[in-house]
């Protein structure tokens, strides 16, 4: 089974994809499950525990936010953020949860939702189990999920992600080699061969508005951590850290212009801004895409935006190709490696996101099938082994940091595999497979635990 790019691009909040999103989407999986089978009016109590890295980072995470969410009845790509608090703060004051919006049960998050994080689960280390009771005590059903990265839920017993598609495609492929076996075969850029895909499941006029929405979702997260009409934003990110976002100045001083403007690196200024911007605006919980996850969402729109700024003769047609090469690169992660900092490290979130950006960028300039596949390489080479350590459990720091850090060497992969004619020692597939074996012998404390690295070095304060 294929995914699709709109499997890879999902609209969704902050601020974390595995830890927000994914729990978000079970929970709502697990309250229609119970209409479905009509029990949901005889719902009188429902418990949640949360598992291993779900229970270790849930509440800098906003796990239990999201399960809330879901409840309710509310989806990551129609939920509004601003309206999130408000809701959240009547639940917990007056300690009642309509399931669904319209059966309402007793529920204390105090209470009802456990963290188990000392407990992993075999299956994967984001787990999550739901249970349902009704006025008697007696179990109505029992469910446990997973959240495996980018937003991507699998219900226990379940072989693959709901969101696979079972569809004969013209050109299906697992692996880089197969995709660019395609690519030379048929004589068409990658972005060709995934478009060809997608047409089997919509229209073309369907994709091509989808992407261009991705797209527009990703400016207006940026225009907003630039404080451009979100002028009521706080100046300091949620949680004890307490940090200050730095790119609403950022912005102002790059707009401003003067000296700087003559710095031949100035572009790259540019680029941190948008990428922290987007980071920013997903720690306090905002629209975001995932890119492939919401903990790396800031390295594909900033390199797309570095796209459309700074490259002569950027339009439509680019960023159309640009999210098609991206997404077909994060497949690749996705059925061979993992996208989950959970179970890969940060490798899984920020390097996949970098590779994907690299290879895109290289797409959009119209290089070779063969230069993006190095491009997409080089990326994903030099982030081999990076840790998932987040300080206080919070998508802060090193996160915000971290995403502009990938989207720069994104550009520079970029370039370089540009500046080559597509031949290259070590293949895609291999540094995919090294990323996955790594992430494998990694320790778990370095795996979205808080348990090492940073996380343990850094005074919270």
């Amino acid at each position: 089974m294929m995914l699709s790019v709109f499997d890879i691009f999902k609209i969704g909040i902050g601020p974390s994809s595995s830890h927000t999103v994914g729990p978000m989407r079970a929970a709502l999986m697990f309250a229609r499950a119970l209409e479905s089978s009509g029990l949901l009016a005889k719902v009188a109590r429902v418990q949640v525990e949360l598992f291993g890295s779900l229970g270790a980072t849930g509440r800098g995470h906003a796990t239990d936010l999201g399960v809330l969410l879901g409840l309710l009845g509310e989806a990551p790509d129609t939920v509004r953020p601003e309206g999130v608090a408000a809701i959240l703060a009547t639940v917990r004051r007056e300690r009642v949860l309509p399931l669904l919006g319209r059966h309402s049960i007793g529920f204390d998050p105090r209470d009802d939702i456990a963290f188990s994080g000392e407990c992993s689960l075999p299956e994967h280390p984001n787990a999550m189990r739901l249970a349902a009771f009704d006025g008697d005590a007696a179990l109505l059903r029992e469910s446990c999920y997973f959240s495996v990265g980018g937003g991507f839920v699998v219900e226990g017993g379940a072989a693959a992600p709901a969101a696979a598609h079972a569809v004969a495609l013209p050109f299906p492929f697992r692996t880089g080699d197969e995709l660019m076996a395609h690519a030379v075969a048929q004589g068409r850029s990658i972005a060709q061969l995934v478009l060809a895909n997608e047409l089997a499941w919509r229209p073309e006029s369907e994709v091509r508005s989808g992407l261009l929405r991705i797209w527009q979702v990703m400016q207006d997260c940026v225009q907003r951590g630039f404080g451009i009409g979100n002028a009521q934003a706080a100046e300091a990110l949620p949680g004890v850290l307490r940090m200050r976002r730095r790119a609403p100045e950022l912005f102002r001083s790059l707009s401003r212009g003067g000296a700087a403007s003559a710095d031949p690196l100035a572009a790259m200024d540019w680029v941190n801004a948008f990428a922290m911007a987007v980071n920013e605006e997903n720690a306090v919980g905002g629209r975001v895409v995932t890119a492939p996850t919401n903990g790396a969402a800031g390295v594909v729109p900033a390199v797309l935006h570095y796209y459309m700024r700074f490259v002569p003769g950027a339009n439509e047609q680019g960023v159309i190709d640009f999210l098609l090469t991206a997404a077909a690169i994060g497949m690749l992660y996705k059925t061979n490696a993992s996208i989950s900092g959970a179970e890969v490290g940060c490798q899984g979130e920020v390097g996949v996101a970098c590779s994907m950006a690299a290879g895109a960028l290289v797409a959009a300039q119209g290089g070779t099938p063969q230069q993006v596949e190095n491009a997409a390489e080089i990326g994903m080479e030099h982030n081999l082994g990076l840790t998932c350590d987040p300080v206080g459990g919070l998508v802060q720091i090193p996160c915000v940091e971290r995403n502009a850090m990938g989207a720069v060497k994104a550009i520079n992969a970029a370039r370089m595999a540009l500046r080559g004619d597509g031949s290259h020692y070590v293949s895609l597939d291999t540094v995919i497979r090294t990323m996955k074996q790594t992430g494998e012998d990694m320790k778990s404390i370095y795996k979205e635990t808080s348990l090492g690295g940073l996380a343990v070095n850094v005074v919270e304060c």
